[in-house]
């Protein structure tokens, strides 16, 4: 007979999803009648209760047509409520009963609850053959010191508004506040939206088997200085390949998850990877605002640091698409590190979001931006004085602002930007408008820029290093104040080639 307590802790304990290391082939869970039962009517209410919060303005407003907020319908309401309550609680105890009854379960939360004591590294390996809901994994890092924002000055200043522009923004900064806040922010990162995360779920599951049955890869829970929790994956191959030595960590896109992303790529090429979810994405919680993508960062940088053992000029960021704003942050936070790899990455989210709303809400949207999620990505980047490769997506039409117009993406511009602060003196207004030329076409037609001005890459790499070996690798550098305009042109296309692909 099952005790109490045992029945008690399983009506409340996460979901078993599958169970890893039992032959040669691993198997999903398979819960008891009782279980499977109570779960779908718990899954159903969940999506029943999601997709009532989405549609909920149209939802209130066609009850209270129909007279549910008057004292008849009221009364109706409260009867429906108290009925799904009732449901519920039935439910929850039905699979806490098969949860209970099963076996295999009991011994998982057995390891779960003795890992949650006391995560010693045998009850590690021992949890490390379950996957199951990440909510009750426990901590294994904490990060409690906040990364210090103190840099160079930016490139912008924010506009000086008048004391009637500033009455004039109230409205817009009222109407900014609430749409960021409910909407604004799941269509900047549609990896929040539960429905998606639901639809993903089987996907996830699979990208995340085959990244611990294939690679080995190991499951870790960080907590952030503004206790957000951070659902990571690590694969190390340390000892295993060339690359081994160094950790490649991976900021995914606004609908990114480490399961199925970007980690794949440097696996694959032998480097050891350590993967993350935005707040909100996946295991991890929040939600990807800013100052909670900074401090999500920077403790995954700290675990990597403190908890793994990487010397930052072992770890190499990668960042894909609005990836790009939290690895450029902690480039330019962890200037030591070995290197920046930005692929799909923009210079400022503002012109995107401008680009994919309607005009009239063009005053609103920058507000919205400037002020709750100002992804100013070439601000970060400037900052960080160290490599820094660009891989520019010609076919991605998300950051292009026109369709089909290569000069239109938004890629050539953070190159650009950054071109024109490490190089001020080569990048004068000539060789500007030659680079942007350069930039809207591909293949055999940059290559004929390179003919045309005679570009000896050779030649051009000796310049620099004599540069560098006379004065100095800091940016923003002198070299070209004496080039002439074919020099400069010429010096212009090679850092172009030598900084994107």
């Amino acid at each position: 007979m099952t005790s109490l307590k045992m029945f008690w802790d399983c009506i409340f304990s996460p979901r078993l999803v599958k169970i890893y290391g039992n032959g040669p082939v691993e198997r999903l869970y398979e819960p008891k009648t009782f279980e499977k039962w109570g779960d779908q009517v718990i899954n159903s209410l969940y999506v029943i209760w999601k997709i009532g919060v989405y549609t909920s303005p149209f939802l209130v407003g066609m009850l209270y047509q129909r007279g549910y907020f008057e004292p008849d319908g009221l009364i109706t309401l409260t009867k429906l409520v108290t009925s799904v309550g009732v449901i519920l609680v039935v439910s929850f105890c039905i699979r806490g009963m098969g949860r209970a009854e099963n076996p295999t379960y009991t011994r998982f939360l057995a390891t779960l609850q003795s890992a949650q004591k006391d995560l010693s590294p045998s009850i590690k390996q021992q949890l490390n053959m379950y996957d199951f809901e990440f909510k009750a994994w426990p901590v294994e890092y904490k990060s409690t010191v906040e990364h210090s924002d103190s840099n160079p000055k930016a490139l912008s200043v924010p506009k000086q508004l008048t004391f009637p522009q500033c009455l004039l923004q109230i409205p817009y900064r009222i109407i900014a506040y609430f749409a960021i806040h409910t909407f604004g922010i799941r269509l900047i990162y549609p990896g929040t939206i539960g429905i998606l995360q639901m639809v993903l779920e089987q996907s996830l599951l699979q990208g995340r088997s085959r990244l611990v049955e294939l690679y080995h890869g190991e499951r870790f829970k960080i907590e952030t200085v503004d206790k957000n929790e951070i659902d990571a994956l690590y694969i190390s191959r340390r000892g295993n390949t060339t690359n081994g030595n160094t950790l490649v960590v991976c900021c995914e896109g606004n609908a990114g998850f480490y399961e199925i992303g970007i980690a794949i790529t440097p696996i694959e090429a032998g480097y050891s990877v350590l993967g993350w979810n935005h707040p909100g994405f996946g295991g991890s919680t929040g939600r990807p605002y800013p100052p909670q993508e900074k401090n999500a960062i920077d403790a995954v940088m700290q675990f990597a640091i403190n908890k793994l053992g990487y010397k930052p000029e072992n770890i190499i960021l990668f960042g894909w698409s609005i990836g790009g704003y939290t690895s450029t942050w902690a480039a330019m936070s962890y200037p030591d590190i070995k290197g920046l790899v930005l692929d799909a990455t923009f210079d400022d989210v503002l012109p995107l979001a401008v680009n994919h709303m309607p005009r009239w809400w063009g005053p609103i949207v920058e507000v919205a931006i400037r002020e709750h999620v100002n992804l100013n990505i070439i601000e970060n980047l400037v900052k960080y004085p160290g490599p820094v490769f660009i891989i520019r997506r010609t076919e991605d039409e998300v950051i292009c602002l026109r369709e089909h117009d290569l000069s239109s993406n938004r890629g050539n511009h953070l190159l650009m930007k950054l071109l024109m602060f490490r190089y001020p003196c080569i990048l004068d207004r000539t060789q500007t408008q030659l680079l942007k030329d350069y930039l809207a076409v591909t293949g055999a037609s940059q290559d004929e820029f390179f003919r045309k001005y005679g570009v000896d890459d050779n030649y051009c790499q000796s310049l620099l290093q004599s540069y560098i070996s006379e004065f100095s690798k800091s940016y923003p550098m002198k070299i070209g104040e004496e080039f002439g305009d074919m020099d400069k042109s010429r010096m212009a296309l090679f850092l172009v080639s030598f900084t994107v692909l």
